[in-house]
């Protein structure tokens, strides 16, 4: 007769140790990210996230900029006021169409530098250079450079003009109907060189396989560029346009040191109306709705835009 053994006892199976050194970095990592990102934080909450503040609530008081004057809560008074300026309104109507033809002129006159730049062009890297002039000027010279290009009496363009027998006495930024078009080919070619820049960089990352197997196909170059090119650079399009919306619209220096707003307000874009305003009428409070009104009014068209992009997209 056998005895049966009784079973071994089996060994404790050993807990799984907690993942601490794991947790201990990570939480090592977001403090050394959260040090690197706030001394950059700090100088956008101080010069652009507080001001923005304080500026919507001047939008609400009637505060000015005269001496030892109080700034009372007034509600939506300014906005009440603001609904019928017309003089505000027809600002912004030009600023409209200052923006959207400055955006646009850019973009098809990029698009070309850009596929220009591109090419196997003789001296490519000196012609890139130059079209950078221009990004690396400031404003306010660019804005007398051009102002002396459009002088009526001896101007280099009337001059030019007259050389060819046209007409050499059109006072460019004096006239009631060639003001505005003057200073939008001046924030054309302001803005040409960062969206060329950007635009470049996007063609060169479109490899070359795709347009070489469309020209074997039998493709022409515009059906290679439509088909190829254009979707590959879509994305860029789409991002450098609502930006450049948003810069063109928010134009100052330019148009101030060329027009000052004038002839009779056909320059008078929003933000130089709101300059004066708030710094020649002295009407902070005012001006503060204004711009409260802008930035509603300019995140409202750029959601509009960017969702019809999306929407073609999928």
């Amino acid at each position: 007769m056998t005895v049966a053994t009784p079973p071994a006892p089996t060994a404790a199976r050993p807990q799984p140790s907690k993942p601490r050194k794991r947790h201990d970095r990570s939480s090592q990592q977001r403090r050394e990210a959260l040090a690197l990102v706030v001394p950059s934080l700090v100088p956008i909450v101080v010069f652009s996230v507080l001001p923005l503040l304080q500026g919507v609530w001047y939008a609400f008081t009637d505060a000015t900029l005269r001496r030892n004057d109080t700034a009372d809560f007034v509600g939506l008074a300014n906005f009440g006021r603001l609904a019928g300026d017309s003089f505000f309104w027809n600002s912004f109507k030009i600023g409209i169409i200052w923006a959207v033809s400055v955006t646009v002129l850019q973009l098809v006159l990029s698009l070309g530098l850009a596929l220009l730049l591109n090419s196997n062009l003789r001296f490519r890297s000196l012609t890139r250079l130059l079209a950078l002039i221009p990004w690396a000027m400031p404003p306010v010279v660019v804005a007398i450079m051009w102002t002396m290009i459009y002088t009526p009496n001896g101007g280099p363009l009337n001059a030019a003009l007259g050389a060819v027998g046209l007409p050499s006495d059109t006072n460019w930024l004096g006239d009631f109907n060639t003001a505005l078009p003057a200073v939008i080919v001046v924030g054309v070619w302001v803005g040409m060189p960062q969206t060329t820049v950007t635009l470049l960089a996007g063609l060169q990352q479109i490899p070359l396989e795709l347009t070489e197997a469309a020209a074997v196909d039998g493709a022409s170059a515009w059906q290679r560029f439509r088909a190829v090119v254009l979707p590959a650079l879509r994305p860029i399009v789409v991002s450098i346009t609502s930006l450049n919306f948003i810069w063109n619209f928010n134009s100052f220096g330019l148009v101030y040191v060329m027009t000052e707003g004038g002839p009779g307000g056909q320059t008078m874009l929003p933000m130089l109306f709101t300059y004066l305003e708030a710094f020649k009428n002295r009407n902070i409070g005012y001006a503060a709705a204004m711009g409260v009104v802008l930035v509603i009014v300019v995140v409202l068209l750029l959601f509009g835009f960017l969702r019809s992009q999306f929407k073609k997209e999928a």
